[in-house]
């Protein structure tokens, strides 16, 4: 089992790896796409963050949209159009809220980076299992199982919108739990990362793997509740806007979650 000691939470598609011994970083936001002034601050935040910790990636949790499609090239370009001069590569996932303009969030997946609706994406020593949790099928896990079992990465990530427990204003998604959740314990993965409940989670590891939730890219923001007896130990939560940074070294990952004005609200280590 691997240890993890806290310091205070159908295409496989290929990044530029890094430089041998460098860390790969990994920004992560969700639940952000209200448009508008705050949808701007979100993205102002990322890049001020980024223009000083350089990023290979920035992995969108759901809800990257909430205007029901009339606005989110707009919005989306008015945030994270920064992103593509800064060499920062997007990887997109859907939540519920992108499939409210009809045809399952398809406008969505070209500015987001999306091949189709699940993917995975190789980053440095990071292999990102992205997936769309609306729609928790047996064609989907299928797939799923094929590709961690075919996955030579040294870090396995896997991000969706819906998290397998929540303790906010959402619960966790009994299917994910029930059918995903065994398949990340069985094949290795390290690291899950969700958005939905518009907060920030984190929970006692599971099997040596880090559950996280953030979903404090923008929206309104929900109360932390108590957990369902069934759930993990929630070790952290904070209802703050924000994202997170995850830094991928030989040995270990770092996990940061920043408010808005770029401030740590909690880290942790996972060790290889």
């Amino acid at each position: 089992m691997r240890r993890v000691v806290l310091v205070l939470g159908l295409a496989c598609l290929l990044l530029a790896p890094s430089a041998a011994g460098a860390a790969t970083r990994i920004l992560a936001v969700g639940d952000f796409g209200i448009g508008g002034e705050t949808q701007r601050a979100t993205g102002a935040a990322i890049e001020r963050f980024e223009s000083t910790h350089p990023a290979q990636a920035l992995v969108t949790l759901g809800d990257n949209d909430y205007s029901r499609g009339r606005s989110f090239a707009r919005n989306w370009r008015e945030s994270f159009g920064w992103l593509e001069g800064a060499g920062v590569h997007v990887a997109g996932t859907l939540g519920n809220h992108d499939y409210e303009a009809g045809d399952r969030g398809a406008y969505e997946l070209e500015l987001l980076g999306m091949p189709r609706r699940s993917y995975t994406r190789r980053v440095g020593d990071v292999q990102l299992f992205l997936l769309d949790s609306n729609d928790v099928s047996d064609a989907q896990t299928r797939w799923l199982e094929r590709r961690l079992r075919a996955s030579t990465a040294r870090w396995k990530v896997a991000a969706f919108h819906h998290p397998p427990w929540a303790c906010g204003g959402h619960l966790g998604h009994r299917d994910v739990a029930r059918r995903w959740v065994p398949l990340f314990e069985r094949h290795g993965v390290q690291l899950v990362l969700s958005g939905h409940d518009h907060s920030y989670q984190r929970f006692a590891p599971v099997d040596g793997i880090a559950y996280v939730i953030h979903g404090g890219g923008g929206a309104g923001l929900y109360p932390i509740v108590g957990c369902l007896p069934i759930y993990p130990k929630l070790e952290v939560g904070r209802v703050e806007h924000g994202f997170l940074s995850v830094v991928a070294y030989d040995d270990r990952l770092v996990v940061t979650a920043l408010d808005l004005r770029g401030r740590r609200s909690d880290r942790f280590t996972l060790d290889g």
